[in-house]
């Protein structure tokens, strides 16, 4: 185990700084800058704003400059908000992306695990059908129609729930059901493939065989493999959920960085493109290194050491 987690640090760098670069010379080759608009800038005061940014430095130095303040955790200023910081944005908007990812994630768990459980024991059963076409449902919408039908539903039709903003929890519901019920469809489907392929096991029968009831075998036998899949899609499932929150964040006008992350691939904001990416970076391997964990605890027969 301790050679494994060192093992992953010691890529984590490496793989980090991969992708940095790739997306530092992706923006800078990308047409446009930060300082094209609607209105033009004048020549003299856009040859100011590329001085005061170092934008006008040959694509080399300006690697080098980003690299060095990266080294000291200053990831540079922001050009279309006038005294911040990248890592203030980052520090404001960050709590909040993970909150809804998290509670979206726990919805999602919540809903999609039980589902999946039923649908695996009572299968080819209208149970199991109803359990999956709501699955198959949750999948095939997604989270820009969703969220919008869900505020027309609940706030514009029915009054219940406030349409937009991130200030108290009745302001949280709509976004985190919206972001939360296409992952519980997939993974109602992965715990219900997982659970299936559980209940024909040998030891299942030899259970049965004894006469344990259906919730002992579920809760006591089965569940610990069925959940494998499931444990599998975490990692990269709750990284793609902060992700795909950029759509909900921007509808409901949340203070997330999915927000700052859209504009700032649009207005080429490019050092707060650059955090962003290398915040999301790092939460995906953290996240794939504790999945890896889990798996492990969950099925003796994966030893890490050797991966």
């Amino acid at each position: 185990m301790t050679r494994f987690l060192l093992r992953r640090i010691a890529w984590l760098v490496p793989t980090l700084w991969v992708v940095v670069t790739l997306v530092f010379f992706l923006l800078r080759l990308a047409p446009g800058g930060p300082f094209d608009g609607e209105r033009a800038v004048p020549a003299e005061a856009l040859r100011a704003l590329e001085a005061k940014y170092h934008l006008a430095d040959p694509l080399w130095r300006q690697y080098v400059d980003f690299l060095g303040g990266l080294l000291h955790g200053d990831l540079g200023p922001c050009f279309r908000y006038p005294g911040r910081t990248v890592n203030e944005l980052i520090r404001m908007s960050l709590p909040v992306s993970m909150l809804l990812g998290t509670l979206a994630m726990t919805l999602a768990l919540a809903v999609g695990i039980p589902l999946g459980i039923l649908g695996a024991m009572r299968h080819n059963t209208w149970v199991d059908s109803a359990a999956m076409t709501v699955s198959m449902l949750g999948i095939s919408i997604p989270r820009f129609v969703l969220a919008p039908l869900l505020v027309l539903f609940f706030s514009l039709k029915l009054y219940w729930l406030p349409v937009a903003r991130w200030e108290s929890w009745r302001h949280m519901i709509l976004p985190v059901v919206a972001a939360g019920l296409p992952a519980a469809a997939t993974i109602a489907r992965l715990t219900r493939a997982g659970m299936l392929d559980v209940l024909k096991s040998d030891f299942i029968r030899t259970a049965h065989a004894k006469g344990l009831s259906e919730r002992a075998i579920v809760v006591r036998h089965a569940l610990r493999g069925g959940l494998l899949p499931v444990v599998s899609y975490l990692g990269p499932g709750f990284s793609g959920m902060l992700v795909g929150t950029l759509v909900v964040e921007r509808i409901f006008n949340i203070p997330g960085m999915g927000r700052y992350f859209v504009e700032a691939a649009s207005n080429r904001e490019y050092n707060l493109v650059m955090g962003i990416t290398l915040v999301y970076g790092g939460l995906l391997m953290t996240l794939n290194t504790l999945v890896d964990v889990a798996y492990a605890w969950l099925d003796p027969r994966v030893r890490l050491d050797e991966k």
